[in-house]
């Protein structure tokens, strides 16, 4: 591992993959992967003051404002002097990036670019049978018959978080809130966006980025495509 520690963020719109992407990113130079959604999962399992105020707006089907996003994250950061990571789903909004700018000096800020249509189609490919909570993804793991579960023959529904409107909306509000987030880095002269239609295409992209500033830890890692479910 080098010796000077490298910390990264990495962002990508809802269905860029960006989970499995910072997942490779972790597994093949040494870096551990900070995921704010398991952040604040962890924080609401454990009951934290944080974890509590979170719970209000998730229950609500609200977004988690910046401060209590802030309250959940910086102080774990604080305690990570000595490790090289990468942050995956935050900063999400400027004020984010400014409360994190205060607290190290960022090098590098991956911006995963697909387009419109791809994520449209990933997103819109979730179909759930509601008695038992399963999940199918029409590209991934289909079910063995159209529009049915596997098991009990019921039919699957959408959710109305996965049709087409509320995609869009979901989409257009990631744009919107990620803009002045990506300029904020295009200033400090550390984004790199990253443009394509598949994961797998994307990486050597991304890996040849982020080994011109950390080593290889396992060589191994990246000739073995990680298969993982899109987040």
């Amino acid at each position: 591992m080098a010796t000077r520690l490298f910390r990264a963020v990495i962002m990508g719109p809802p269905g860029s993959g960006k989970g499995t992407i910072s997942e490779r990113i972790a597994l093949s130079f040494g870096l551990k992967h900070l995921s704010s959604g398991d952040f604040l999962r962890d924080n609401i399992a454990a009951n934290t003051e944080a974890g509590v105020m979170a719970k209000t707006y998730i229950e609500k089907g609200l977004l988690v404002p910046d401060h209590v996003m802030a309250h959940v994250l910086l102080p774990r950061l604080e305690q990570m002097t000595r490790h090289s990571w990468l942050l995956d789903g935050f900063p999400r909004t400027l004020a984010q990036a400014t409360a994190l700018d205060s607290l190290c000096e960022l090098d590098m800020a991956i911006s995963l670019n697909i387009p419109f249509e791809t994520l449209k189609e990933r997103l819109s490919e979730r179909w759930v049978h509601p008695a038992s909570g399963r999940v199918y993804n029409m590209e991934f793991n289909p079910p063995r018959v159209q529009g049915v579960d596997d098991f009990s023959g019921e039919p699957l529904v959408q959710s109305d978080d996965d049709k087409p409107e509320a995609v869009l909306s979901k989409l257009r509000l990631y744009k919107d809130i990620a803009k002045p987030v990506i300029d904020f880095y295009k200033k400090k002269g550390i984004l790199h966006s990253i443009s394509g239609t598949e994961t797998d295409k994307i990486w050597p992209y991304v890996s040849s980025l982020v080994s011109a500033k950390v080593p290889a830890v396992q060589a191994s890692a990246q000739a073995k495509p990680l298969h993982t479910h899109q987040h």
